[in-house]
């Protein structure tokens, strides 16, 4: 934690003007009570400007579901991105085995993360990404174990610029943590459409 808060302080000094509102936007969001948010260290290779945040959802002291959130910033501009901005997500959970065989998953959980940044009104583009099942068995002195099934989505977009090339960065975050806590299995935080589905919790969370 440290050494993020280090690499915080230094591109808070040294990043451009749109990258720091940016971040400071991050900072200042409004999270749902079960999300448990910090910053960590950011990829150092993928932009000339980074910012990560790690997140939790934690609910009677249980992790439902945990993910990394990262924001990169190239003020020349990226081809592959069109756009000065990206955001690059990894998000996993675990599930009921039947779930995990269920052939509609995959499409479902990457309409979860498009679905997400629509409800909030948000204008991006680019998206690209991969949803990945997987299933565990154990054998030998680990047989006692019962069979457990993972989530993982990894995901990136382009948030639009507003005012001043920035994007609304706390709005794509507020958006991102609906996507997890809907993967966790949690109900909406407020009145929503009652059709959309979420995963049931699994059953052995891990205690915190």
């Amino acid at each position: 934690m440290d050494d993020a808060k280090e690499g915080d302080q230094d591109a808070k000094e040294t990043a451009p003007l749109p990258f720091r509102a940016a971040v400071d936007a991050l900072k200042g969001a409004r999270l749902r009570p079960e999300i448990e948010i910090d910053p960590t260290r950011p990829p150092q290779r993928l932009a000339p400007y980074s910012y990560a945040l790690e997140a939790a959802v934690v609910a009677e002291d249980e992790d439902l579901a945990d993910g990394r959130l990262v924001l990169l910033h190239d003020p020349a501009g990226h081809e592959a991105w069109q756009g000065a901005f990206r955001l690059v997500t990894l998000i996993r959970a675990e599930l009921e085995p039947e779930m995990a065989t269920d052939p509609l998953l995959p499409d479902v959980s990457w309409s979860w993360l498009t679905g997400a940044l629509q409800a909030r009104g948000l204008s991006y583009g680019e998206p690209s990404g991969t949803v990945t099942r997987a299933s565990s068995h154990y054998f030998g002195g680990l047989s006692e174990r019962p069979s457990a099934s993972q989530i993982e989505i990894r995901a990136s977009w382009t948030p639009r610029e507003g005012l001043g090339g920035v994007p609304d960065t706390a709005a794509h975050l507020a958006a991102w943590c609906d996507l997890l806590c809907q993967i966790a299995g949690l109900p909406p935080a407020g009145p929503g459409d009652a059709s959309v589905v979420t995963l049931p919790q699994r059953r052995d969370p891990h205690s915190r």
